[in-house]
């Protein structure tokens, strides 16, 4: 099996989490900063963090666009919490200014499971993974209101929408990166895998 190289998007966020999982799953693990080590990358991890910071710093950076090319040429993404809101099609409670990449025919609520201190781990059976379920980190997490009909629902929580796939760009709403379990990178890997 090939070692895919797998980017985490490095403007804020839990960056050295996600580097150290994709590593323990396999794969060449860097930080992606710039659309020259974007170019590099065969995928991308767009971390935790704050959404609207996201957004503004991808455009001053200069790698919202490159980011948004890369996403429709097909590159695996998975996103994880203020990724998976990076990753919709539509935000609800956003900023009016605020950008996203597109990805996942999706609408997405910030902060919908509630604040900081309503941050609370969970259980999360998900679907193509195996051997349990997995222990779900929320903290300030979004749900997933609705999916179109190329998107696939892989998890939910309270009635709740918190892991969906369209092709090959993956989200959640939770943060599988913080708990030592690298079964949700490891699925990641494997589709970067597919997708060379």
């Amino acid at each position: 099996m090939s070692t895919p190289t797998i980017g985490v998007l490095a403007l804020q966020g839990d960056v050295r989490e996600h580097l150290i999982a994709l590593a323990a799953a396999d794969a060449l693990a860097r930080p992606v900063r710039r659309p020259e080590e974007l170019a590099e990358v065969d995928g991308l991890v767009i971390p935790g963090g704050e959404s609207t910071t996201m957004s503004k710093l991808a455009v001053v950076f200069g790698m919202l666009e490159p980011l948004r090319e890369r996403v429709r040429a097909g590159m695996p993404v998975y996103g994880t919490c203020a990724g998976m809101i990076m990753l919709a099609d539509k935000i609800l409670d956003g900023r009016e200014d605020q950008e996203t990449l597109g990805g996942i025919d999706m609408i997405v609520r910030r902060n919908a499971f509630g604040r900081q201190n309503e941050s609370f781990e969970a259980s999360v059976e998900v679907a193509g993974i195996d051997g349990g379920p997995v222990e779900g980190v929320f903290i300030r997490a979004p749900w997933v209101e609705s999916v179109g009909a190329a998107a696939e629902v892989l998890a939910r929580h309270d009635g709740h929408t918190v892991a969906v796939r369209q092709g090959n760009v993956l989200a959640t709403s939770f943060h599988p990166e913080l708990t030592g379990d690298h079964r949700v990178h490891g699925l990641f890997v494997d589709m970067v895998r597919a997708a060379q």
